[in-house]
């Protein structure tokens, strides 16, 4: 058996050019784009990329996107400001803080930053109120990389309904949301992390598995039944040539791409997976690019939104 590949690429492209239009007819009615404010503090070069690129999609599909900069000295209280004026903006109709804040905030930082972003303008959904109404199976904006995996689940025709779906992680970014979101749609659900005892076995049961934890390969064949859906989250920068050795046989192109470059990007899922899966997401290319896409989703919604209630 080889997996049918859970094209995140293609999917985030066709839903990029679908938002396009929608973006331009918001327009023209209001008189100015769908805002989205980002505010990047301290100088990680991961997040320069990850802001790097959502700044780029944004402004490419007709957004107007303001990148909002903190010093890595900056105080929490630096934040906690910056993140109320976008609050009284009447430009920005949503507002994403990039992840990890600067370790002298203070322990909490992240979390009394998310809780301060207007739930009306919280496109990453990971406020209180957000994760509360998602809870309540009422959500206004949801997590974006969760929320992608659904569309990818949906789009393919993959049936949730019915199905059992096992997490691995239970982050508050990832794998709580995911886990709610599975519920929903009526999924039975298992959440696995660290302190699961026989996690292959229980990774077995699943129809449809959902690896979050970022560890490289984690999940290898004996964690998946013959068939199963497996969407790997994970996005891992590999450097050691002993962790590449390991994921890919001698004379493999991406082992190859690993020597060439010294480092390589993978997931938390085994390659050796895709023998016995039904269908998987690549690394990369699978759910990475659909976050992106979510965003610009989530900050159309909340645009629209917003002009609703004020309207």
């Amino acid at each position: 058996m080889t997996a049918r590949v859970l094209d995140g690429q293609s999917l985030a492209a066709r839903m990029q050019e679908e938002i396009k239009p929608e973006v331009a007819v918001f327009t023209q009615q209001h008189g100015r784009p769908p805002g989205l404010g980002i505010v990047l503090a301290g100088n990680d070069p991961a997040s320069e990329v990850y802001v790097g690129h959502k700044v780029k999609a944004g402004t490419s599909a007709g957004f107007r996107v303001d990148l909002e900069r903190l010093p890595a000295t900056a105080s929490l209280a630096d934040a906690l400001a910056l993140v109320r004026r976008l609050n009284a903006s009447p430009d920005h109709d949503g507002i994403l803080v990039q992840s990890p804040l600067p370790k002298g905030m203070g322990r909490g930082a992240e979390q009394a930053v998310f809780d301060t972003i207007d739930p009306a303008k919280d496109v990453d959904g990971f406020g209180a109120s957000s994760v509360g109404l998602l809870v309540q199976n009422r959500p206004k904006l949801v997590a974006c990389t969760p929320w992608g995996v659904i569309q990818l689940l949906e789009r393919e025709n993959i049936l949730i309904a019915g199905r059992h779906a096992v997490v691995v992680g239970r982050s508050d970014i990832v794998g709580k949301p995911m886990a709610m979101l599975l519920l929903h749609r009526d999924a039975t659900v298992t959440i696995c992390h660290s302190k699961t005892p026989n996690l292959p076995e229980v990774c077995r049961q699943a129809d449809i598995l959902v690896a979050a934890v970022g560890k490289p390969g984690l999940v290898t064949r004996d964690f998946v039944k013959p068939g199963a859906v497996v969407i790997d989250v994970g996005i891992n920068r590999v450097t050691d040539a002993t962790t590449a050795s390991r994921l890919y046989p001698a004379g493999h192109k991406r082992l190859a791409l690993f020597q060439s470059k010294g480092s390589i990007l993978v997931g938390d899922v085994h390659p050796e997976v895709e023998d016995v899966a039904g269908a998987l997401t690549p690394v990369p290319g699978g759910v990475g690019p659909l976050t992106i896409t979510m965003l610009m989703a989530n900050t159309l919604k909340a645009a629209r939104d917003r002009l609703a209630l004020a309207g």
